[in-house]
């Protein structure tokens, strides 16, 4: 018997779990006035975080898609040089390409990741192909091990897009990205490339609310990055700029909710991939490709996503609606970048063409997956979508 929204509560696609140490480091902010970019939780968290993801410099911008604008420029990338990245992925990271006076070049999806095909990228390298933005996708990391060693072997600086990717790890085999079955050690998301960048937003799996950062080992660029966000005042005349920069900084209060979010990361993660479990089991056996892990990879399950197979007769906006009128809350797929209007009309990708990356935009959605989601919400989405896709 169907469901309706009377009997069941609208269950939240993304609802953040906010616990006592975060309102504990806020109150602190507002205690002793340190509300804006400067005080003691910003430099704690950019540490913290960077020593999580094993990273020797981190620097805490306002949000994710600042996070890549930045990285971005202080490499020093020639204008009109091409930097590679998925079609499949949101429009931030095509914009900080588009912002530093770059050229996107697309490729295509993995059909079971949703990740960037590498074997795809090695044909769209050029003489002008001067980077490549890798983008693990819902928790999934991009096989980095592939992708480093055609890095490599073309000389591409690696601008790694982690935001979809907190505590995710990688089997990684060494420095070149290995050739080699034996040896390796896990590695997590956001320790590779010359910079990694991260979004803190309200549904990532530790939230600012809105915040974001840039990782890196190379000192050099560590101060590069921290000048740029903060409008690269002089050193000796305060309001005397050498360079340009902006106003990225994230205030103390963001870095305290952070800061507070960083200490329970363990136990996020495995609610994550518990709640991963329970809807493995759940809908095992209806017509839905359920989310892929790869051997080499630990997904931190950003979000669980789910495609509908061929078979069904309709497609991923209205299996969002039958779900809505049944109290679930969902969020399509992205929706590729060659497909996007605005970029068509700026002249890209004219009949580009990316088959993986259409399909699982029609045909894909995510389901509740918020940190704060009970079991008992598991079991309801779990029988609203036997019902919608069995009767």
């Amino acid at each position: 018997m169907s469901m309706t929204r009377r009997s069941l509560t609208m269950i939240p696609v993304n609802e953040p779990l906010i616990g006592a140490r975060e309102q504990e480091y806020v109150d602190d902010c507002l205690r002793t006035g340190w509300i804006s970019s400067a005080g003691k939780y910003i430099e704690r968290f950019e540490t913290g975080w960077a020593q999580y993801c094993g990273r020797k410099h981190g620097v805490a911008v306002c949000n994710g898609t600042m996070a890549l604008e930045l990285a971005l420029s202080v490499l020093d990338l020639p204008a009109g040089s091409e930097v590679i990245l998925p079609s499949f992925t949101i429009a931030s990271c095509l914009e900080a390409i588009l912002r530093n006076e770059l050229i996107p070049i697309l490729v295509d999806s993995d059909p079971r990741t949703y990740c960037m095909d590498v074997e795809h990228m090695e044909s769209r390298i050029s003489s002008r192909t001067v980077a490549v933005m890798p983008v693990h996708i819902y928790g999934h990391p991009v096989d980095m091990n592939a992708l480093t060693r055609l890095a490599v072997r073309h000389g591409l600086k690696i601008i790694e897009d982690a935001a979809e990717a907190h505590g995710s790890e990688i089997f990684w085999r060494g420095g070149d990205g290995g050739i080699k079955d034996e040896g390796g050690s896990w590695k997590r998301c956001g320790s590779f490339g010359v910079v990694s960048c991260f979004s803190f937003y309200a549904n990532k799996n530790i939230t600012c609310g809105e915040g974001g950062m840039v990782l890196t080992d190379d000192e050099n660029l560590a101060r590069w990055l921290k000048a740029r966000r903060n409008l690269c005042f002089g050193k000796k005349e305060r309001f005397q700029h050498e360079d340009r920069g902006w106003n990225f900084r994230m205030t103390n209060v963001q870095a305290a909710i952070g800061c507070g979010q960083l200490e329970g990361i363990a136990g996020f993660l495995e609610r994550k991939r518990t709640m991963a479990r329970l809807y493995d089991e759940g809908l095992r056996g209806l017509p839905l490709q359920l989310p892929h892990i790869e051997p080499w990879a630990k997904s931190s399950v950003w979000m669980y996503a789910v495609v509908l197979d061929d078979r069904v007769s309709y497609d991923a906006a209205e299996f969002a609606r039958r779900l809505s009128a049944e109290g679930i809350q969902t969020r399509p797929f992205f929706l590729g970048m060659h497909e996007q209007p605005v970029y068509q009309q700026m002249g890209f990708f004219k009949n580009e063409r990316y088959p993986v990356a259409e399909r699982i935009a029609r045909r894909g959605l995510y389901l509740p997956s918020g940190q704060a989601i009970t079991d008992e919400q598991i079991r309801q989405v779990l029988a609203v979508m036997r019902s919608v896709l069995v009767g």
